[in-house]
């Protein structure tokens, strides 16, 4: 009888809560609620509910029980769900400078990253996307560098990548940069690129250790290079229309709850990818199937001198004062 009233009283909150709402933020997502964007996420609902005070009901939908990969952007634009964090690869269809991202060897470190996210160059690439008018540009969430990996010989000087067939996204800036070095570039859905290693189709890869290792890369691939010479994010988007009608007062909380949730989001991604290579290490140590190489600054830089030769290509599209600026950040 006590579970019964209990469950009658959660019941009757419960919906009171959701009539005393002035708004519904519906979050969409396509991976695990256990991830670094998922947990941000769903700290979005808590604290978006919390600072607000019940006002906005937030409802996170994970692993793409909304919306796919594929529709979330449609999704987003007629209103159907009010917050999404696609890919940066999302974007260059109505932003094409935030291309900037696949530069390769841009970014010095992480910290050279995020400052370059979080300052004037990141802001100038959100003004573009607000300027659309169909939805507002928030914060980058991290998915971490990206590291070479190959079937074949090792990739750790330039040289090393000539002949190789890299898959990568479809992308005019990762097709110039492997074409830099003698490389046969080949655009693979993600969903197909184990199976293409398996059989040789392609040779190599570039991803983040997340991808490399959940996807079981590790299994059909000889080394990896941890190289940092690319880099894979996201950026948190909300509808126009639904940020436009939110008074001013709950567009500062809603602010103040992105911000926090963005520091959550990047601090589990360097958590998750330290577990990662722990694993990553106990693997290659157990089964000697995987060679791990870490480059020197030398080589880093001999990479560096190559790849910066192709940016001069993107000055039109990115803008060169862009890019520029991206280098001279400090």
């Amino acid at each position: 009888m006590k579970k019964v009233v209990l469950g009658t009283i959660a019941a009757a909150m419960l919906a009171t809560s959701g009539l005393a709402a002035d708004y519904v933020m519906k979050i969409s997502h396509v991976v695990s609620a256990s991830t670094p964007k998922g947990m941000a996420a769903d700290y979005l609902e808590k604290r978006i509910e919390e600072l607000t005070q019940g006002k906005i009901d937030v409802q996170v939908f994970p692993n793409s029980q909304l919306y796919g990969d594929g529709d979330e952007m449609k999704a987003l634009a007629m209103n159907n769900v009010q917050v999404i964090m696609p890919s940066l690869s999302k974007f260059p269809s109505i932003v094409p400078q935030i291309q900037l991202f696949d530069l390769p060897f841009l970014f010095r470190d992480k910290e050279h990253l995020y400052k370059v996210m979080d300052g004037e160059v990141g802001a100038k690439l959100k003004s573009f996307v607000d300027a659309k008018k169909q939805m507002i540009a928030f914060d980058y969430w991290d998915a971490g560098f990206k590291h070479f990996s190959s079937s074949k010989q090792p990739i750790i000087n330039p040289e090393d990548a000539k002949g190789l067939k890299f898959r990568i996204q479809s992308s005019k800036v990762l097709e110039a940069q492997f074409k830099a070095v003698g490389g046969n570039p080949q655009i693979l859905p993600f969903s197909e690129v184990y199976s293409a290693l398996q059989q040789g189709v392609v040779d190599a890869t570039e991803n983040p250790l997340s991808n490399f290792y959940t996807k079981k890369f590790h299994e059909v691939q000889s080394s990896l290079t941890l190289s940092s010479h690319g880099y894979l994010g996201y950026l948190v988007v909300m509808n126009q229309q639904f940020w436009d009608k939110l008074p001013k007062d709950l567009q500062e909380k809603v602010a103040i709850a992105m911000k926090e949730a963005t520091e959550l989001e990047r601090k589990e991604t360097a958590i998750e990818d330290a577990k990662i290579m722990e694993a990553l290490k106990k693997y290659s140590a157990d089964t000697k199937k995987l060679e791990i190489y870490q480059l020197t600054d030398e080589q880093v830089a001999k990479w560096r001198k190559v790849m910066e030769a192709i940016y001069p290509q993107f000055y039109d599209v990115i803008g060169e004062d862009l890019i520029k600026k991206a280098i001279e950040t400090k």
